[in-house]
C-alpha cells in the first residue's frame, strides 16, 4: 500500500516540485493534484519537464480518498482554503505557506500544527498530523545556528547576510522578478524585517531560552535562480575544534544535513534536499556559512521528509537526489 497524497496549487513552483518527487517516490502515489486555473490541462502542459513522466490532469475538485494534502499556496491562502473546504481530520495536512509557523497561529479549528524542522523536532514531526513547513530562509540560517542554541552559545548578536535565488519570489510576475531586472543585479530587501525572522526567532529560544541576542538579518536578491547561501558570524570564545565538533555531533543522527571542513558553495546542493554548513574561526568571531536549495530542503523537498517521518518511513525516501555540480 503506498500513501495517497493530493496537491493544492499544483501550477507553482513548490507544486512543481511537489509531483517530480512524488512521481518517483517508491511509497507514495499522486491521488490528485487541484489548480483551478488549470483545470483539465495536463500536468506536463505547465510543467513541461514532466513530458513521459506522467499522464495527470489538473482537477477543480478535492477528492476525499486520501492520507496526507499538500497544501502548495500563496501565504495567507491555506487558511482560507481549509476555512472554505473543511477536511477530514483523518487527513494529514502539510502546509508550505506561513500560515501556521508561528505558535500563536499553529491552531486553526481542531487542527494542531507543528513547525516541521526535522533537525529540530524530528520527534514530534513523527506523532504530528498537521505540519507547518519551514520557510527557506529561516531553514537555512536555522541550520546555520541550531547546534550553537542547543549548547546555550548564542551570545553575542548574530549577523547575517543570505542571498536567494529568483525562484524564493514564487512564480507570479513582479517588477523584481523579471529576467531582464534580475540578470547581472543584486538587491537587498526587507533589510532587518525580513517575516522569517519571527519563526527563526522561536526555535532558537526552544533551544536556547535564555537567548536575550539579536538577530542582525540583511536579506538580498540573487541573480540566480534557485539557492540560498546564508553567511552570519557572531563574536564566540569557541575554538575552530570545539565549533566543528558541535556541529557535527548535533548533525549526526540527521541525514540531509552535513557539516563540511572546506568552504562549500550552492552547487553542491541545488535540486537536491540536502544542506551544507561549513564553520571558521577568525579572531574572536566564528563564521558559519549554511546552503540550501530553496525549493528543495527549503520548501517541498523539506515537506517530503515530513511526510516521511510522519508516515514512519526512511526519512530519506524518494529524496535521494543529485546535484547540479556543474
Amino acid at each position: 500500500m503506498k500513501i495517497k497524497a493530493g496537491i493544492i496549487g499544483g501550477a507553482g513552483y513548490t507544486g512543481g516540485e511537489m509531483l517530480r518527487i512524488l512521481i518517483n517516490h517508491p511509497n507514495a502515489e499522486i491521488a490528485f493534484v487541484n489548480s483551478t486555473s488549470n483545470a483539465g490541462n495536463l500536468i506536463s502542459d505547465v510543467h513541461t519537464d514532466l513530458i513521459g513522466d506522467t499522464d495527470l490532469r489538473f482537477i477543480s475538485d478535492i477528492p476525499k480518498d486520501i492520507d496526507v494534502l499538500f497544501l502548495c499556496v500563496g501565504h495567507g491562502d491555506a487558511k482560507k482554503f481549509l476555512a472554505a473546504n473543511p477536511i477530514n481530520e483523518n487527513i494529514k495536512i502539510i502546509d508550505l505557506s506561513q500560515d501556521f509557523r508561528l505558535t500563536a497561529n499553529a491552531s486553526f479549528e481542531n487542527r494542531e500544527f507543528f513547525y516541521g524542522l526535522p533537525e529540530l523536532n524530528r520527534d514530534k514531526i513523527k506523532t504530528a498530523k498537521n505540519i507547518a513547513n519551514p520557510g527557506c530562509f529561516a531553514t537555512c540560517i536555522q541550520l546555520g545556528l541550531l547546534p550553537l542554541a542547543a549548547k546555550g552559545l548564542i551570545n553575542a548578536e548574530v549577523h547575517i547576510n543570505a542571498t536567494t535565488g529568483s525562484t524564493g519570489a514564487g512564480q507570479s510576475l513582479a517588477a523584481t522578478s523579471h529576467f531582464s531586472w534580475r540578470n547581472n543585479n543584486l538587491s537587498i530587501y526587507k533589510a532587518f524585517e525580513h517575516q522569517h525572522l519571527n519563526e527563526i526567532g522561536e526555535s532558537l529560544l526552544q533551544l536556547q531560552p535564555s537567548l536575550l541576542e539579536n538577530l542582525s538579518f540583511i536579506p538580498q536578491r540573487g541573480d540566480f535562480t534557485r539557492g540560498i547561501l546564508a553567511a552570519m558570524y557572531l563574536q564566540s570564545d569557541l575554538t575552530l575544534d570545539e565549533a566543528q565538533k558541535i556541529y557535527e555531533d548535533y548533525y549526526s543522527v540527521h541525514p540531509f544535513t552535513h557539516v563540511s571542513g572546506k568552504n562549500i558553495d550552492l552547487k553542491q546542493v541545488v535540486n537536491t534536499n540536502k544542506a551544507l554548513v561549513h564553520v571558521e574561526k577568525h579572531g574572536n568571531k566564528l563564521f558559519i556559512i549554511s546552503i540550501i536549495d530553496n525549493l528543495l530542503k527549503g520548501a517541498s523537498g523539506q515537506a517530503v521528509q515530513n511526510m516521511n517521518l510522519m508516515f514512519g518511513l526512511e526519512e530519506t525516501a524518494g529524496l535521494r537526489l543529485k546535484a547540479a555540480n556543474f
